[in-house]
C-alpha cells in the first residue's frame, strides 16, 4: 500500500507542497513522501515519528532582532545552493531582491563531481583557472525557482520571484 502511494505521488508534483498552510504563519507544508526510502526496514523508511530526508531550507534572516529577509525555493539538491547565493547576494554584495534572485548561479553537490554553471555564472578567467586546476565544469541552462522578501534599510519590503520559475511578487 505504501509503495503504491509513493509511485502515484511521484507522478504528481504540486507547485505549492501539500497546499496546507500552518495557521497564523503562512508556511506551506511539504508533500514529499518520496523523500523517505520506499523499502521497509532500511534507513529512513516511512514510519511514525520519522523525518524525511530533505534539503528544504526555508530561511528567515534577522538583523539586530528584526526581519532582514525571508527566502525559499523548490529544487531538491539545489535548494541550499539557491538560498545561500541569494542571501550572499543581498547581505554581502548589496543587491536588491530582484537582482539577488535573478543573478546567475553555480552549483556543486559532490556526485556527480562537477561544477554546474549557468550562462555568465563565472567570469571567463575564473572559469579557465578552475579548468586548469582540474575542475570539471558543465555549462547549464537556467535552473531554480527561488523567491525572496527583503527588508531594505528604510523598512521597505522588496519581493522577488525568480524569472526562471512561475511566480510573481505581490504586495498589500
Amino acid at each position: 500500500m505504501q509503495l503504491d502511494c509513493i509511485r502515484r505521488k511521484r507522478k504528481i508534483i504540486y507547485g505549492f507542497g501539500s497546499g496546507v498552510v500552518v495557521p497564523r504563519t503562512g508556511i506551506l507544508l511539504n508533500d514529499e513522501m518520496d523523500d523517505f526510502a520506499a523499502a521497509p526496514g532500511v534507513a529512513n523508511a516511512i514510519a511514525p515519528r520519522k523525518t524525511p530526508l530533505s534539503s528544504m531550507t526555508p530561511t528567515i534572516v534577522t538583523e539586530n532582532g528584526r526581519l532582514r529577509m525571508a527566502v525559499g525555493a523548490p529544487g531538491g539538491g539545489t535548494i541550499i545552493t539557491q538560498v545561500l547565493q541569494v542571501i550572499l547576494n543581498v547581505l554581502e554584495y548589496n543587491m536588491d531582491a530582484g537582482a539577488a534572485v535573478s543573478a546567475p548561479r553555480i552549483h556543486h553537490q559532490w556526485l556527480p563531481d562537477e561544477l554546474k554553471v549557468e550562462p555568465l555564472g563565472l567570469e571567463a578567467l575564473t572559469f579557465a583557472q578552475l579548468q586548469l586546476r582540474g575542475h570539471k565544469i558543465k555549462q547549464t541552462q537556467l535552473w531554480g525557482n527561488i523567491n525572496s522578501i527583503v527588508v531594505t534599510p528604510d523598512g521597505t519590503l522588496e519581493g522577488a520571484a525568480d524569472l526562471r520559475g512561475e511566480g510573481s511578487p505581490r504586495g498589500l
